[in-house]
């Protein structure tokens, strides 16, 4: 072949390249020019692997308070592989709980979650579906309803009678009572007569027993999971079992699901024999009649029972105990505000001895006791976490949903 046909095919393959180099760079700035630049809201810089863990404390919502004087009411954190928005102003909370709702309606797939709900069967947890919403509506209309908790009223007044009579009895004695365990125990006894139709006592289901499991699986629901925070990792799941994680919520379930068995099978044996009963329908009752009946838009098995359940139990103990604890704490540390309390009840209340729950809506001193006590000592400092489904502002910063 010519040496010069060489030459001049070398040279229009160059002139090619050459012509083909800016046509390159050109269309490379364009489309970097056009990418729109993401604002992502500010944080404190991270560490490699842990990111921003080693700045929360034992007390969480303390550690994220003094970050958040730093870095604004809308702020970015890293808690391994995880991506974590923290609000803590009342504007930019009610932004997505209310204005942008539907961008942040469901819930993270948290592992001990997940197994205490029956993979997510409940209403608490459970990820934005057609699902959710049914049950949602089963929860609200059949167990949450304003007639539904009027019926429950006697045993309320019964078991506060109780506990009074209890103390009465122990300062006639001369005996200490310790005010917190027994708050904690009314509680747990009204959740429970109001859920199974009695309160246990002895054998393995006694109710402080079971409230003992109530407590261990709210410990495990505020422990350090690895598999939460690095969900992709099979090495989170080693260290999950290497700390007793792992055991620890298999048994606590186990715990659950076996008393849960047993209460289900009483009434469904109590349906089947079609027994009369002086009590009130209990929370079971209702749940085991859609389930006989089928009556809802999802098919109810005993497992949904179950994760409803461990939803009224976890969320109900905590949520009403403690601000009893902690309203009788500051009025004990301000006595001048406890005798006037005092003096409103007795001028309420008159000649009848004790306080009915018709008395609470002329008691406006108390009702002020209850809400600043809620303002003071908020049962869950923290809420329930939310997941962002699309990509949307708050506060004028980018929020991205995590991939995969």
């Amino acid at each position: 072949m010519d040496i010069s046909i060489l030459i001049s095919q070398w040279l229009s393959q160059l002139s090619l390249l050459v012509l083909a180099i800016p046509l390159i760079l050109l269309l490379k700035q364009r489309i970097f020019i056009t990418k729109p630049q993401l604002n992502h809201p500010p944080g404190p810089s991270k560490l490699p692997i842990i990111c921003n863990m080693h700045q929360l404390s034992r007390l969480p919502h303390r550690s994220l308070s003094n970050l958040s004087k730093m870095f604004g009411p809308a702020m970015l954190l890293h808690l391994g592989r995880v991506p974590l928005l923290v609000v803590s102003t009342a504007e930019t909370a009610r932004e997505i709980l209310k204005t942008q709702d539907l961008n942040f309606c469901t819930r993270p797939a948290l592992y001990s979650l997940k197994r205490l709900s029956y993979n997510f069967l409940d209403v608490g947890f459970a990820p934005y579906s057609e699902y959710w919403r049914e049950v949602r509506k089963i929860f609200v209309q059949e167990l949450v309803s304003a007639k539904r908790v009027h019926s429950f009223g006697p045993v309320r007044a019964e078991e506060v009678a109780n506990l009074v009579d209890s103390i009465s009895k122990s300062c006639s004695l001369m005996r200490p009572v310790d005010l917190t365990e027994e708050l904690f125990s009314l509680t747990t006894r009204v959740i429970c007569r109001i859920a199974f139709g009695k309160s246990y006592q002895g054998g393995e289901f006694d109710s402080g027993k079971f409230l003992e499991v109530v407590y261990e699986a709210m410990a495990i629901l505020g422990s350090f999971s690895a598999s939460d925070f690095y969900p992709s990792s099979s090495i989170a799941w080693v260290v999950d079992v290497i700390t007793g994680l792992r055991g620890r919520l298999e048994r606590c379930f186990h715990k659950f699901d076996r008393f849960y068995q047993q209460i289900i099978d009483e009434h469904l044996e109590r349906a089947e024999n079609k027994e009369e009963h002086e009590q009130e329908e209990d929370i079971i009752d209702v749940l085991v009649g859609i389930m006989r009946d089928q009556s809802s838009a999802i098919h109810i098995t005993a497992d949904h029972i179950k994760a409803l359940l461990m939803n009224i139990f976890l969320a109900g103990v905590d949520s009403s105990a403690i601000p009893m604890v902690w309203a009788m704490t500051e009025l004990a540390r301000k006595p001048g505000l406890m005798k006037k309390a005092q003096e409103e009840i007795r001028r309420n209340v008159g000649k009848k001895g004790k306080v009915e729950e018709s008395d609470l809506e002329q008691l406006r001193y108390l009702k002020m006791v209850v809400k600043e006590t809620l303002r003071l000592h908020p049962p869950a400092p923290l809420l329930a976490p939310r997941e962002c489904m699309n990509h949307c502002k708050v506060n004028g910063y980018d929020i991205i949903p995590e991939q995969g």
